[in-house]
């Protein structure tokens, strides 16, 4: 077997020349007009769209003669960078046709994508949708995503005969009858077994959440218990996932008695639920742990949207003198402001919102329109890659535990959703002094003066870092902000056992997350220990572990053993 693919047959080739061809043409055709007639004040502008077609222009030009007057592979682009891994086999760069392919498309992804950029008339949130749209259609028209025009998918078809084209079929269809991208092998984890394994009880339940409380694993703990809202977008043993990568395991193993509320997948029932029904349960939450444990308040983590919602939470704990209850809060990639929320306001226009409610007429929102909505946040990664390795090679899904509660999916009420999306996504109200009321008091950031801690992900796509940022500027308390190496899950989940990534700090007063990053200094390693340093500074008291400390011995008892119920409902 040689090392080169043979090429694809000439029908497929002469297709392929004829898409990039006329896609250029296009584009060239529209330089030309704009050489002959271009703009006002933009004719001599350095960065003006003339000259950017004039660059394209000369740069296929440049690429065509490589090709068909050398037949060598095009030369790599100046400035080298890291490979793109969709096209990190030799061939890609090695023979000339799927060079010259290669190097076709990154010229017109990379000029479709600056044209945006360029384009007048543009507020700055259309830009960003724009780019979005743009971004997720360079994507999809990549020559690896198609099997005649990507030489692995070739040489693949010839060793095995085609039976990988059957098997990736064979994927798809089982994808397409689950209606859900699939990204780890069935099987592989099951709650209880492999995943959410950390011993403890439900001792509360209610139409929305469980309670669970775990079991310690220290002769003494912090006399301030911790409760943690995870999102209910997702399951909560994305903070449970195999022993090793736990973080309730890992808090439990420093001396911290740690409660967990699990949201109940939504159903018909919960047609009316709101966001005021979800910091309602937050509250509800908070107080029954301070009756069970008798202590006067609770350290509190949010996650993500259970975040935003214990913000809400504790202005309206502030506004009903009631700020005591919670002696620290910690959130984790959470917003409270949504100007800069990154791509997933490209989610919220009317149009968008309109046809959410028409395909929720049972009054919640199946989760596996998230799903895909979140995937396609990172389109590259979680859909193209996979069609190109599980559908084209036919390769063998891969375990990843991560990946696998990913594809968890969990349904939204969908009147909250409607209300969240346009409350906060869209109106931005959260922030307004008085613009949303909870049971008719009125919310104000500015009130929280909860010592808080602030965690963000340098590389997170769904609650960018500038935007988590801005929690800074609307609490009048303390806060301590740190920011992680990578991304929404990958940045939280990183225990300190795993040695990955690095997390910045700065004690210095700083008024923007640029400043912060200028005078920040880098610790190798998870952030996770230098937050448990800050929540010992928060009370560092401790008590046996008996008694009510212990799962179902005080006046809760156990209505069953963890991970409870609402975790496995779909």
């Amino acid at each position: 077997m040689t090392d080169q693919p043979p090429p694809p047959s000439l029908a497929d080739l002469q297709h392929w020349t004829w898409v990039i061809g006329r896609a250029q043409q296009m584009m060239l055709e529209q330089g030309l007009a704009m050489i002959e007639s271009p703009p006002s004040g933009e004719s001599a502008a350095k960065d003006g769209p003339a000259n950017k077609t004039g660059d394209f222009w000369s740069e296929s030009l440049s690429l065509w003669q490589q090709f068909l007057g050398t037949g060598t592979a095009p030369a790599p682009q100046a400035g080298g960078g890291r490979i793109d891994k969709r096209f990190a086999a030799a061939a890609w760069h090695q023979n000339p046709l799927f060079a010259w392919m290669r190097r076709s498309y990154e010229l017109l992804a990379d000029h479709l994508l600056r044209s945006v950029d360029t384009m007048e008339g543009l507020g700055e949130e259309q830009r960003a949708q724009l780019r979005f749209a743009m971004r997720g259609f360079v994507d999809a028209i990549s020559p690896a995503n198609f099997p005649f025009t990507n030489p692995e998918v070739i040489q693949r078809t010839l060793e095995t005969r085609g039976e990988n084209l059957l098997k990736g079929l064979q994927h798809m269809l089982a994808d397409i009858s689950r209606g859900q991208m699939t990204h780890t092998p069935s099987g592989a984890f099951e709650i209880g077994r492999n995943l959410a394994t950390t011993p403890g009880k439900v001792i509360h339940r209610t139409d929305l959440f469980e309670l669970i409380h775990y079991a310690p694993t220290t002769p003494e703990v912090l006399a301030t218990p911790l409760v943690i809202f995870p999102p209910w977008i997702n399951r909560f043993y994305i903070l449970d996932l195999t022993p090793e990568k736990s973080f309730i395991r890992w808090c439990l193993d420093q001396g911290i008695s740690v409660f967990m509320v699990s949201w109940k997948s939504a159903d018909a029932s919960m047609k009316d639920v709101v966001w005021a029904d979800y910091i309602t349960a937050q509250i509800e939450a908070v107080d029954l742990i301070r009756g069970l444990l008798d202590v006067p308040s609770v350290h509190a983590i949010g996650y993500c949207v259970a975040g935003t919602t214990l913000a809400a939470t504790l202005a309206l704990l502030a506004a009903r003198g009631e700020a005591d209850k919670v002696a620290s809060a910690t959130f984790f990639t959470a917003q409270v402001d949504f100007r800069s929320a990154g791509d997933l306001k490209s989610f919220i226009s009317d149009e968008q919102l309109q046809l959410l409610a028409a395909i929720s007429p049972e009054g919640y929102l199946d989760g596996r329109y998230m799903a895909a909505t979140f995937n396609l946040l990172r389109g590259r990664d979680l859909i193209w890659n996979y069609v190109t390795n599980n559908y084209l090679l036919g390769s063998d899904y891969v375990p990843f535990d991560l990946l696998h509660w990913n594809g968890d999916t969990t349904n939204l009420p969908a009147r909250w959703h409607q209300s969240y999306l346009s409350d906060l996504y869209r109106d931005n109200l959260l922030v307004s002094p008085g613009a949303l009321s909870i049971g008719g008091t009125p919310l104000d950031l500015g009130k929280v003066a909860t010592p808080s801690f602030v965690q963000a992900g340098r590389e997170d796509h769904i609650a960018p870092a500038e935007s988590v940022w801005e929690i800074t500027r609307h609490f009048r308390g303390p806060v301590e902000f740190v920011l992680a190496g990578s991304g929404h899950i990958a940045g939280v989940v990183n225990p300190p056992s795993a040695g990955k990534y690095q997390y910045w700090t700065n004690d210095a007063p700083v008024a923007s997350l640029d400043e912060f990053i200028a005078g920040a200094r880098e610790t190798k390693g998870s952030w996770w220990p230098h937050w448990l340093g800050w929540l010992r500074g928060h009370g560092d008291t401790t008590v046996a572990a008996q008694g009510a400390r212990i799962p179902g011995q005080g006046t809760r008892p156990a209505l069953e053993d963890a991970p409870g119920s609402y975790v496995r409902g779909r």
